[in-house]
């Protein structure tokens, strides 16, 4: 098959695509935030640098993906468009073909009816003058149309071998832009591992020595959050169900576990006010927000927290990073719903979720 990048349209096609590929998410070298207290960043415990820093990181991770991912789908949408391309310039290729190879019958077979003889022969063989001057129209009309043919050929060839040499430099730019994307995709998701297991280190300190770090203000993104009710985090995998056994409860699973890495925004899940925020025990490092029609939720296995006791909060807000704090064996978030604030009063977060309108799955 032939390369499809031998096509016109090809060349403004991947012009389009560079556009969509020429914002680049910021370069992560200088992602710490300062702590401080005013209002920029980050303030309060030692250590909130780390949490700015996986936070941001997180976002960066984030758009280089979705950059990445786009830029590929883009470069496949112009691969099929550059392959039907060439489908069509075959067809007209064989086409071209068939009537150069008509042309060269009429040709011949002109010149073995005269029009290959010299004119004066032509006049002494003639039977007529309406007979010679019919011959010679026709010989004339034949070979015009052949040289057409051959111009238009050499013409279109001419263009097909320029558009061919700017389609492949634009292929080697696409292909460098995807290439420069992924190497930084890899790069910011090196950082962010790196960071996620300091600020995991740091949490577990806090554990040990049984003493909150406080609360760690990172500026929250802009909030697209509509709905009274949202999951607790954007991007998951569930794992263990509420009622689920296992080895590491003494009875049964009390909540619902969410998959997710170290660092993870964890959001409220609704309006409300933080009850209990504390580090220590089998929970490791966990959040309780109570809401209106006397339910409670919780948040365990933390890395850092967002909010201090006492805070109100709304739905889709930050409040946490999640972690693998307390008696875990991985990283991510248990999720409960409580009608106390209390361990043991616990109902299915996936039901009552869906109740209020939120999907999980």
């Amino acid at each position: 098959m032939r390369s499809p990048r031998r096509h016109p349209l090809l060349v403004p096609a991947l012009l389009c695509a560079f556009a969509v590929l020429a914002a680049r998410p910021t370069d992560s070298a200088d992602t710490t935030d300062a702590v401080g207290s005013d209002g920029g960043g980050v303030h309060g415990a030692a250590g909130a640098g780390v949490s700015a820093q996986v936070a941001r990181l997180y976002e960066d991770a984030a758009v280089a993906t979705r950059q990445y991912e786009q830029g590929r789908t883009e470069a496949e949408a112009q691969r099929a468009q550059a392959l039907k391309a060439e489908a069509l310039l075959d067809r007209e290729r064989r086409e071209i073909a068939v009537l150069h190879e008509d042309l060269g019958r009429v040709a011949r077979a002109q010149y073995r009816s005269g029009g290959g003889l010299p004119l004066t022969a032509q006049i002494i063989l003639a039977g007529s003058t309406d007979e010679l001057m019919r011959g010679q129209h026709v010989f004339s009309q034949t070979q015009l149309a052949v040289n057409n043919s051959i111009d238009k050929s050499r013409r279109a060839e001419a263009r097909l071998a320029a558009d061919e040499a700017k389609a492949a430099a634009a292929w080697r730019e696409l292909e460098k832009r995807n290439t420069e994307l992924a190497d930084l995709k890899r790069d910011i998701e090196t950082k962010l591992d790196q960071a996620r297991w300091q600020l995991q280190g740091q949490a577990d300190a806090s554990v040990a020595a049984g003493a909150c770090r406080g609360a760690v203000r990172l500026d929250q993104p802009p909030s697209a959050v509509t709905n009274a009710w949202v999951a607790p985090v954007e991007t998951y995998q569930l794992s263990s169900g509420f009622g689920s056994g296992g080895a590491r409860w003494a009875n049964r699973h009390t909540g619902q576990d969410f998959a997710v890495p170290i660092g993870t925004p964890v959001r409220a899940v609704g309006t409300g006010r933080v009850v209990k925020v504390s580090c220590g025990g089998a929970f490791g490092i966990e959040i309780v927000v109570e809401h209106a029609g006397g339910y409670y939720t919780q948040y365990a296995h933390l890395a850092a927290v967002t909010v201090d006791q006492g805070d109100r909060v709304v739905p889709g807000q930050w409040i946490g990073q999640s972690g693998t704090t307390g008696n875990s064996t991985g990283p991510h978030l248990h999720f409960e719903v409580r009608v106390t604030p209390e361990l043991g009063s616990g109902v299915d977060p996936v039901l009552w979720l869906s109740a209020r309108g939120v999907a999980l799955g």
